[in-house]
């Protein structure tokens, strides 16, 4: 998945989240029916973006899925300084070179409370994507709700981070008008 995947395009109305790009890639992909976890293995994909839970080692499940987009827009918001630009933060890029366990732990020490994530994100977020902050820190109550990660899958997690998204969408709209 790319990052032009990840964001949403623009018609010539008004953009939503039912019009975010398809991924290039979904003509290779192949609908299974199943209940449980594939059985691959827990520590797959990208380090930096893989859920708290998954870089502990917990099985996969859907919520890893939407707790990695939160880290991606994160990660966006701490590097993309213009469109197409991109800065580099020591901080997060040692992240790529951590264990997988003290990734958790720190990811978990920067999530856990309210007040020390409004300040990281205050303190690293660049100004081109300030506009951005209030829809990370809500998505942050929403995929660690009272600061924890989920230790069961919550099946309202995505339609609420939808709804997050798409009234940060709104506002953004509004506030271009």
């Amino acid at each position: 998945m790319t990052a032009a995947e990840l964001l949403p395009t623009r018609p010539a109305r008004r953009h939503t989240i039912a019009t975010l790009r398809p991924p290039i890639d979904l003509d290779l992909a192949i609908k299974l029916d199943c209940e449980n976890a594939s059985g691959a293995p827990s520590k797959t994909g990208t380090k930096v973006f893989m859920a708290i839970s998954a870089l502990y080692g917990d099985d996969h499940n859907f919520t890893h899925d939407l707790e990695s987009f939160f880290w991606v827009l994160f990660w966006a918001c701490v590097h993309c300084n213009s469109p197409g630009g991109r800065r580099h933060v020591s901080k997060f890029e040692a992240w790529n070179f951590e264990s997988t366990e003290n990734l958790a732990k720190i990811k978990k020490g920067s999530v856990d409370e309210e007040d020390k994530f409004t300040k990281e994100v205050e303190e690293n977020v660049t100004t081109y994507c300030t506009p951005l902050i209030p829809c990370v820190q809500e998505l942050r109550k929403g995929v660690f709700p009272r600061g924890k990660r989920w230790l069961e899958q919550d099946p309202q997690l995505y339609s609420r981070m939808k709804f997050i998204l798409q009234r940060a969408i709104d506002s953004l709209d509004a506030q271009r008008q």
